[in-house]
């Protein structure tokens, strides 16, 4: 009984055993069912979703994001042909990169006449509250027009280009309105503007094929105005403004044109390439940093500019459509005539007369006219083949005055024998100056043998020696005006001649021998109505320097980059001994012409360094945003 009872026990333990398994594993598969059918459907969704997100780009662009990514293009403007392209039609945001077509209204008012570059802007309070980068210009005062091109070009002045778009329409959102019918008329499809400066708006949106067409118009339509991009440095009030286009100077050939960045954009950039022959214009967008951006541009140039068509262009010019064109009509303002503010001066001395020539004449020779009678003259018919016949004269001989007829003067003025004198205004136009000198000439000198010895001790003091003091003295004899009285002072003052020269080596003549002849008579000056001419000697030309070539300069030296003009390079080295004045105080600046191509470069360099003198100076330029390189001649 006891073995069948506990084999009975064991039976029933296993029999509810298997029950709880089975109850078990039919609880869990009941479960698992409706859990993956949960996560199908949660999968499916997400699936739907992605391809929703995905097909949205695709149907149609939203204006209400934003569009991040990069973008790139080369473009050969000889042929317009595309050697390089990388999502050249995305949707990008130009940022900075806008002021190019800033520019390109403006120039177009530069070149209808309506503006030149002295015209001045008017700023507004909305102008002068744009976020940096900005000129810092206030609201009310002015700025002229080249100022405001170098201010775009080179700090990217958002407040200036504001003050730009107010002054060529009513207001920044008609002006990026017009912005965007130029971009229509000049084949840039996808482009809209909705400012003038290129500040965040996720509507200001454009592409690297549209930037492109963009950089080749405005050297196209103005090649006289595109130089401005090529500006390194804008000085204004006494401020020294460096380009934020570091290729300039940098990457041989490249003349230009425009840098950008926001957050939304990214770094951007528009660079034209002429060298040899060869002319790229290529874009680069939303690149992660400046110096990335700059080493991609520097990249796609190499790799491009050496396939690139080096003949002739071949390409038609960038025109604008004509329907699409806008009128260029806007009239402006010519500003004020500005009345420049001049000292109260009191009343000063009349300059003293130029001083006659005189002319030495040869014995009297008659002089010979002719008259033809009246009765003799026939007329002439016009159209007339007959030859002219001679008609007989009359010669009349007419003697030439010996002497000049000359007022009464004192012995002291007697002109020597062949000396003319000269003729001078009548008495009623004689000025006071010319009654001074006139009045000495006639005689009045007379009557100042009393009053020369009380004159003579004042005239000693105030007069420089060797001076000819003769008509000071006869005009305060003779009791003349104020105003004679100042020019006969200032003709005392006049530098010495021949004359007075041989005065007073005859003085001192006398002084040293009493039995000394007398000093000769001073022929008597006067006004002359048509003065002749006496050629003065030319000055000896100063000998010009001789440049130092660069060979003389030896040791270490250092490069801070190659312009496109002498005087450029020349304060660029200014620019850069203010900034290392430590190391670079004792170092020699001087500019080296070279020949790249068909342009000419100059390179700014500093000599007489060592080695370390070198390295020091390019660490502390390098940190001043200065291009600087090291070399050992």
């Amino acid at each position: 009984m006891r073995k069948s009872s506990a084999g009975l026990s064991l039976t029933v333990k296993a029999l509810a055993f298997s029950v709880l398994a089975a109850f078990t594993l039919t609880t869990t598969v009941a479960e698992a069912k409706p859990r993956k059918k949960a996560q199908v459907e949660r999968s499916k969704e997400r699936s739907k979703s992605r391809s929703k997100q995905v097909a949205t780009p695709q149907t149609a662009d939203d204006s209400s994001r934003w569009h991040y990514g990069s973008a790139a293009i080369i473009v050969d403007a000889n042929t317009g042909k595309v050697l390089y392209e990388d999502n050249a039609d995305a949707l990008r945001h130009p940022a900075s990169v806008t002021k190019i077509m800033t520019l390109y209204l403006l120039f177009e008012q530069l070149e209808a006449g309506n503006l030149k570059l002295d015209s001045n802007l008017q700023v507004s309070a909305k102008a002068a509250s744009q976020q940096p980068s900005k000129l810092g210009v206030r609201p009310g005062s002015t700025i002229e027009v080249e100022d405001a091109i170098k201010a775009l070009v080179t700090r990217s002045a958002n407040d200036v280009a504001v003050v730009i778009a107010e002054n060529l329409a009513d207001s920044e959102s008609e002006f990026a309105e017009m912005m965007t019918r130029k971009a229509r008329a000049l084949g840039m499809s996808r482009t809209v503007f909705r400012n003038a400066n290129g500040l965040p708006n996720p509507n200001q949106v454009t592409t690297a094929r549209d930037l492109s067409i963009l950089g080749r118009a405005v050297q196209d339509r103005f090649p006289k105005q595109y130089k401005y991009f090529s500006t390194r440095t804008f000085y204004y009030r006494g401020q020294a403004i460096g380009n934020h286009n570091r290729l300039l100077g940098r990457v041989e050939g490249v003349d230009g044109i425009k840098t950008g960045y926001t957050q939304a954009s990214g770094f951007n950039l528009v660079t034209s390439v002429k060298r040899d022959g060869r002319y790229l214009v290529g874009v680069v967008l939303g690149g992660s940093s400046a110096g990335s951006r700059d080493a991609r541009m520097t990249n796609l140039i190499s790799q491009n500019l050496n396939v690139a068509y080096a003949g002739g262009r071949t390409a038609p010019k960038v025109t604008e459509v004509a329907e699409a064109a806008i009128p260029v009509g806007r009239a402006f303002p010519a500003p004020l005539p500005v009345v420049a503010q001049r000292d109260e001066d009191t009343p000063h001395a009349v300059a003293p007369l130029p001083k006659p020539a005189a002319v030495q004449l040869a014995a009297a020779e008659p002089a010979t006219t002719a008259s033809i009678p009246a009765a003799s003259r026939q007329p002439v018919k016009p159209g007339s083949a007959e030859p002219i016949r001679p008609v007989a004269v009359k010669t009349v001989a007419v003697q030439r005055p010996t002497q000049a007829a000359a007022a009464p003067s004192p012995a002291s003025f007697a002109a020597p024998a062949g000396v003319l004198g000269y003729l001078g205004p009548s008495g009623a136009t004689l000025s006071p100056a010319a009654s001074a000198v006139q009045a000495v000439a006639q005689g009045h000198g007379r009557q100042a043998q009393a009053a020369s010895s009380q004159t003579a001790s004042l005239q000693q003091a105030t007069t420089p020696a060797g001076k000819d003091t003769s008509r000071l003295t006869s005009a305060v004899a003779s009791g003349a005006s104020e105003q004679a009285l100042r020019a006969a002072r200032i003709a005392a003052m006049e530098p010495d001649d021949a004359y007075a020269q041989a005065v007073k080596s005859a003085q001192r003549s006398q002084s040293a021998s009493p039995a000394a002849a007398p000093a000769p008579a001073r022929p008597v000056r006067t006004a002359s109505l048509v003065p002749v001419a006496v050629p003065e000697p030319a000055a000896k030309p100063a000998p010009a320097k001789s440049p130092v070539p660069a060979s003389a300069h030896s040791g270490w030296q250092i490069q801070i980059g190659a312009f496109g003009g002498e005087r450029e390079a020349k304060a660029k080295l200014e620019a850069a001994k203010a900034r290392a004045k430590s190391v670079l105080g004792s170092a020699d600046p001087y500019t080296e012409k070279v020949q790249k191509g068909s342009s000419e470069l100059y390179r700014a360099r500093f000599a007489g360094l060592d080695e370390k003198g070198a390295r020091e100076a390019c660490r502390l330029l390098k940190r001043n945003d200065f291009d600087c390189m090291t070399f050992k001649n």
